[in-house]
């Protein structure tokens, strides 16, 4: 976050503020919902498709950590549930999901002291700063175990994300789709990559 001048490190601090605020009264209540079920199972596919048996997967932009309760208990040997907004996660741990820690931290300047098998931007990779979307992307696929999977999650085109993540050599792209819904301006693109 250094990096960042007073002016931007301020507007992500009113960011995650608001975050709080929302995640507090519900509004992001429609994660749940059959519309964006259509994007999680995506994720989910992509991951069963691609990674290793029973992986640990860190979600960033876990939120309340809808993904998780997307996957089958049996399915992975941990899963950890990573958003910035306290609220969220508070809500993430109340659900008791088994095998799953869910915490607060922002991916700007997170640097988990383990490795994963799977590591997801679950629509937050476009949140990152222009000026820190390469080094934080590297510090990322540098917490994939060899063969790891990264998947990522954007909602509609995610200025400049995709040329980003597919420029960087570190990694190969396995899949990509466009997950379009009943509504024409909703979609998402979901990538999967391979650590080379």
């Amino acid at each position: 976050m250094s990096k960042l001048s007073l002016i931007d490190r301020f507007h992500h601090w009113r960011r995650k503020n608001r975050w709080n605020r929302q995640y507090k009264k519900g509004k992001w209540d429609y994660l749940n919902n059959d519309r964006e079920d259509l994007r999680y199972q995506k994720i989910v596919e992509f991951i069963s498709k691609y990674a290793s048996k029973n992986p640990t997967i860190l979600d960033l932009g876990a939120g309340e950590a809808v993904l998780n309760g997307k996957f089958d208990k049996n399915s992975y040997s941990h899963f950890y549930n990573v958003d910035f907004s306290k609220n969220s996660i508070d809500k993430a741990k109340q659900k008791q999901l088994p095998n799953s820690t869910s915490l607060v931290a922002d991916i700007h300047n997170y640097n988990p002291n383990k490795t994963y098998d799977v590591i997801v931007f679950n629509e937050a990779y476009y949140y990152v700063h222009h000026n820190l979307k390469k080094e934080v992307l590297n510090r990322f696929i540098g917490k994939l175990k060899p063969n790891g999977l990264l998947v990522v999650s954007i909602y509609k085109e995610g200025l400049d994300c995709w040329e980003i993540i597919d420029a960087n050599t570190s990694i190969e792209k396995l899949d990509f789709n466009k997950v379009e819904t009943d509504r024409e301006q909703t979609y998402w693109k979901v990538g999967a990559y391979r650590v080379n």
